[in-house]
């Protein structure tokens, strides 16, 4: 009875989220080690940063060609191989001697494996297996990525300083291995694999054509026929803002901004971890609205919004802990990837919705390069104007901007509730 009641589709909904959950803690690990890698070895913060940074970029420049080879070689294989090359990756950090180590391991071989399960994992899933409520499942996957970091990070963080970082290393690689043979005899590729049809699917239902040629040829020739399409440059540039306005600016600079108003570093911590919490809420509801409301409509208000608040962030940044600080840290987490549920579904009208994970994955790619623009831009700003104030204001200017944008995406394909 209680099968007969479960479609399967949210079983592997279920699957998915653990493992996006456990990536996210792979993926916080770095900024952790920071402070122990500079203790131990004596390198320079900048040379630790830059693995982090080839990190974040290969995160997302692996996302459209990990979106085809999961078409070629199937969802299963491409899973299992990034817990592999995470937990092997992570594992030889434990005997890592030069910092070119640190970036080849963590930067390169961590970055490739993470990127390789990122939100295009999300994507493929949901395009999959659910027809309807496909929004919600999006914004509950999205989702997994800050709950994860918000479980995880703690924990690191006390086994690098005690007893010291390559704990944290271990735990990350016997994790990731762990987490092979539960993708391996509890992820069912898609519906037809076991004899149904997705979540919510009308009798004539018919199943996808995947791509199944060379995927690193498949991922380059969906991006040629995107770019010839206004919509997917709407969709490049509106993600390329929000990279630029969540991870890149208040990601990496919130804290030393708040800093600089004589705000202690860990009340700006927490405050920063208060967005993550915000942020799971955000998300799930925003996939719970992308099923019933124009997603055009949603980013307008998503990137106005979120505009506005960093243009009023400079004059509500206080010494110690003020309403207007912890207003603008709600809704900010509220909003921080609630983009995500109306791009993903927006990226499967570019071309067709065949191709729409592999169009997310570009689209998520310009996310990261925009992320990692910004937490390098930022940085310039704050040294040349002695605070942050002209990152937060030419920022909001950004997001304003690009709310007008969203605006000219066209419909093709009706929203399915």
């Amino acid at each position: 009875m209680l099968k007969s009641r479960i479609h399967p589709a949210w079983i592997v909904a279920g699957i998915t989220f653990g493992t996006l959950f456990a990536t996210a803690g792979f993926r916080s690990a770095p900024s952790v080690l920071i402070l122990p890698l500079e203790e131990d070895f004596g390198w320079r913060r900048d040379v630790i940063s830059l693995a982090v940074a080839i990190n974040v970029l290969l995160y997302g420049l692996t996302a459209p060609f990990a979106a085809a080879l999961m078409e070629r070689f199937t969802v299963r294989k491409v899973v299992m191989a990034a817990l592999t090359t995470v937990g092997t990756g992570a594992l030889l950090t434990i005997w890592m001697s030069q910092s070119w180590h640190l970036m080849l391991l963590w930067g390169v071989v961590v970055g490739v494996g993470t990127g390789s399960m990122a939100l295009v994992f999300a994507a493929t899933i949901a395009n999959r297996w659910f027809v309807k409520k496909r929004g919600l499942v999006i914004g509950i996957l999205t989702a997994a990525a800050a709950s994860g970091q918000l479980v995880f990070l703690p924990g690191l963080s006390k086994l690098a300083q005690d007893p010291g970082w390559r704990a944290s290393s271990l735990v990350i690689a016997l994790g990731a291995y762990l987490m092979v043979p539960l993708i391996f005899f509890f992820l069912k590729e898609d519906p037809q694999s076991i004899g149904t049809t997705p979540y919510g699917a009308d009798k004539d239902w018919v199943p996808p054509v995947l791509q199944k040629g060379n995927a690193a040829k498949v991922a380059i020739n969906t991006l040629k026929d995107a770019s010839k399409v206004k919509n997917f440059w709407y969709l490049v540039g509106s993600f390329f803002v929000c990279g630029l306005s969540t991870s890149g600016l208040i990601g990496t600079h919130f804290i030393p901004a708040a800093h600089d108003h004589g705000m202690p570093t860990v009340t700006a911590a927490s405050l920063l971890a208060l967005i993550g919490v915000f942020d799971v809420v955000g998300t799930i509801f925003s996939g719970f609205l992308t099923d019933r409301i124009d997603p055009r409509k949603l980013l307008f208000f998503y990137y106005l919004l979120r505009g506005l608040s960093l243009f009023l962030l400079p004059s509500i940044l206080f010494s110690t802990l003020h309403p207007s600080t912890l207003v603008f840290i709600i809704f900010y987490g509220l909003d921080w990837v609630a983009t995500v549920p109306p791009t993903v579904l927006l990226c499967r009208q570019v071309l067709t919705p065949e191709k729409g994970a592999i169009i997310y994955g570009w689209v998520f790619a310009a996310h990261q390069v925009g992320g990692a623009i910004a937490a390098f831009g930022a940085a310039v700003l704050r040294i040349k104007f002695g605070d942050y104030a002209a990152a937060f204001y030419l920022t909001g200017i950004l997001c304003v901007v690009t709310s007008y944008f969203v605006l000219q995406i066209t419909l093709k394909e009706k929203v399915k509730s």
